[in-house]
């Protein structure tokens, strides 16, 4: 994990001195007013935004994956992503704008707090069935918000602010990422509780834990953090798949363990992939989105292929 953190530090500073705007050490050094302050309100908050949505997402990924024990769940099958989507729509219709973050996330949790009276009501034994509802909820819920932006003529707005990109974060903008941290924190002091729930609900039960609270903690855990990225940032398909996955692969499936190390390596490939959209056609950028689509899909048929052969 030392090694992650080192290659993540290494990785971080020279991002500091990437982009359009004229940024470098000596300028710094000089006391450049402008560079100072294309530092302090550009690149610091888009680094910080980015750290904290790579971490905070891969986590989410992590919770939901041990809950449900599926290698394939992901922080946008709890239906999430999709009540923020609707918020959003609900913004612009009612509002003429989609910069109501309030209602943005009041609409993701109570639709949070529905996906959970769904699987309390639901007496099932094995937590596998948790993102199969949220993926039938999620469309559900993602009709009604395509339905509303075709109706009042938003299905652009609505399309253009999914998709990830990290260029407009700003001092101010981002800070409401910070909620990775408690959350990463919280999720450390419930790992135990959160494997034990992901063996079955009979398993948990003959430990001593309330079933259901753990699991409802977890999902909403889970469901807070997919919120808060893609109402600051967008939607960071396929990391929440990957990269517990890739962190598994290397180092077993010990959760307390893997939470540390999902984070710094969460954190790694967004601000790996945001390097590579900067640069890729200077000095224009490439959505980070669609970067991590390509390098997600690429990972996701690998791991498909994997399973195929050890089944085989």
């Amino acid at each position: 994990m030392k090694r992650l953190l080192l290659v993540l530090i290494l990785v971080s500073v020279p991002s500091l001195f990437v982009g359009v705007g004229d940024l470098s050490f000596s300028s710094l050094i000089a006391n450049d007013s402008h560079a100072w302050q294309l530092l302090i309100t550009s690149r610091i908050p888009r680094l910080l935004a980015v750290l904290l949505s790579g971490a905070g997402l891969s986590i989410a990924g992590l919770i939901m994956q041990q809950i449900s024990q599926n290698r394939f769940a992901a922080p946008s099958t709890s239906g999430t992503i999709e009540c923020a989507m609707l918020g959003y729509v609900l913004s612009l219709v009612l509002f003429g704008d989609g910069h109501q973050l309030w209602l943005i996330f009041l609409i993701s949790m109570l639709g949070t707090l529905v996906f959970v009276w769904f699987i309390q009501s639901i007496q099932f034994k094995n937590a596998i069935f948790v993102p199969l509802i949220g993926i039938i909820f999620g469309n559900v819920v993602d009709s009604c918000a395509t339905f509303l932006a075709y109706k009042y003529d938003a299905v652009q707005n609505l399309s253009a602010w999914t998709v990830a990109n990290f260029a407009n974060i700003l001092q101010g903008d981002f800070e409401l990422l910070y909620i990775a941290i408690p959350i990463a924190i919280l999720s450390y002091l419930f790992a135990a509780r959160i494997s034990a729930v992901g063996m079955g609900k009979d398993f948990a039960v003959n430990l001593g834990l309330n079933y259901h609270q753990v699991l409802i903690i977890g999902v909403c855990l889970v469901s807070i953090m997919a919120a808060s990225v893609v109402m600051i940032v967008g939607q960071l398909p396929f990391l929440g798949l990957i990269v517990p996955n890739i962190v598994s692969y290397f180092y077993g499936d010990n959760l307390r363990k893997n939470i540390p190390r999902t984070a710094i390596f969460g954190s790694l490939i967004v601000l790996l992939c945001d390097l590579v959209g900067r640069v890729i056609i200077f000095p224009y950028e490439v959505p980070i989105s669609m970067i991590i689509s390509i390098l997600g899909g690429f990972v996701f048929i690998l791991l498909i292929v994997k399973g195929t052969r050890h089944a085989g």
